[in-house]
């Protein structure tokens, strides 16, 4: 895992193993340490119930960020940031109250009745607005966590997290500063491998901690029989 010399931050220093040819080699060592402190975090989030949004909008970055989010039923953001999704949480559940509404008008034929000009105009809406929300249509509250590929290039969602005291764990590339995140995973933001693994990973952990919730409640529900 590594990045040209030219574009490195300082901060990261702690997490290189060393320097080849102008490229920066990420110590794997560090990066299982914190993948570890990352996956018992995100565990014990899920375990309490909380959720975790999946923010990755590179190329690299979009399949994985949508198949692993939805293996595990969290919530996902692949297309582009909207400014205001967090901070401004409730203009952006009207937009996908709107595009619940267009997808109701397509089921119970309302767009048959209208003008194909104006059928249009709803489909080229709807597309629009399942590109950048379909993956958090169904976050009624802010999440518990962000999960994010590449923090230099999702700025706008780590700005509106931190505003909101939201955990952030991340990918942080030698070129990232790993200050604006609270748990950072020290790995090579471009390597799709890397991406999905680590993506995976987190998902995984989102299942566990699931598990663990699941268990404690028949627990609790058996207790009283057994008495």
């Amino acid at each position: 895992m590594s990045t040209q010399t030219r574009r490195w931050n300082p901060k990261m220093a702690e997490y290189i193993y060393c320097e080849r040819n102008g490229i920066y080699i990420i110590d794997l060592q560090k990066t299982v340490k914190k993948l570890e402190e990352a996956y018992n975090f995100v565990r014990d989030l899920a375990a309490n119930n909380q959720t975790i949004l999946f923010v990755g909008t590179k190329k690299q970055a979009t399949d994985a960020v949508k198949e692993e989010a939805s293996r595990v039923g969290m919530y996902y953001v692949n297309a582009r940031w909207l400014g205001g999704m967090l901070t401004n949480f409730k203009t952006m559940r009207t937009r996908v109250d709107r595009l619940a509404q267009l997808k109701k008008m397509q089921e119970d034929g309302t767009f048959d009745m209208l003008p194909k000009k104006e059928v249009m105009k709803h489909m080229g809406e709807m597309e629009k607005l399942e590109k950048y929300l379909g993956g958090v249509k169904d976050m009624k509250k802010l999440p518990g966590a962000l999960f994010v590929v590449d923090p230099r290039k999702e700025h706008n969602a780590i700005a509106e997290a931190r505003k909101l005291h939201i955990p952030i764990v991340a990918i942080v590339d030698t070129n990232c500063d790993p200050d604006e995140v609270d748990y950072v995973i020290p790995a090579n933001d471009d390597a799709i491998r890397a991406i999905r693994l680590i993506a995976s990973t987190m998902a995984n952990a989102v299942q566990e901690g699931r598990q663990g919730e699941d268990a404690e409640a028949e627990e609790t529900v058996e207790a009283p029989a057994e008495e």
